[in-house]
């Protein structure tokens, strides 16, 4: 092999190599590819988003700074509707984000199904902040 075809061929593998990093460095939560994304039936939290935003003590620092919006966060939820993990995808800040995690954390949720058996699933919740 000459010297260019050597030089090409390590440019290759470093491309590959660190495409293959970055890929790795976008998974949210390890062994992400075992959570279904479509479901016959997805899952419903038990006492429904009411009892999710029930749980919420609404931020000190979210009054003061008067931050209302909707938090979005990706949920990871077992086969037995105990949630996993929750991320944030987009935050509106002031303590309200953390406050969103813990009480879905804190819900328990109707697992959801695939072809009758029940799955691992990822899916979105959107928790509405507002302030009374």
């Amino acid at each position: 092999m000459d010297s260019k075809s050597k030089i090409v061929f390590a440019a290759v593998f470093f491309m590959i190599f660190f495409s293959l990093k970055i890929s790795e460095a976008h998974t949210i939560f390890p062994n992400e590819e075992e959570y279904q994304v479509s479901v016959d039936k997805v899952p419903v939290p038990v006492g429904g988003y009411e009892g999710i935003m029930k749980k919420i003590i609404y931020p000190a620092m979210a009054i003061q700074t008067r931050t209302e919006g909707k938090v979005y966060m990706l949920v990871y939820l077992n086969e037995n509707g105990d949630v996993e993990e929750a991320k944030i995808v987009k935050g509106i800040g002031g303590g309200c984000d953390e406050e969103a995690v813990k009480a879905v954390k804190k819900s328990k949720f109707i697992a959801a199904t695939q072809n009758g058996a029940l799955v691992k699933t990822k899916f979105a919740v959107a928790l509405n902040f507002k302030l009374p």
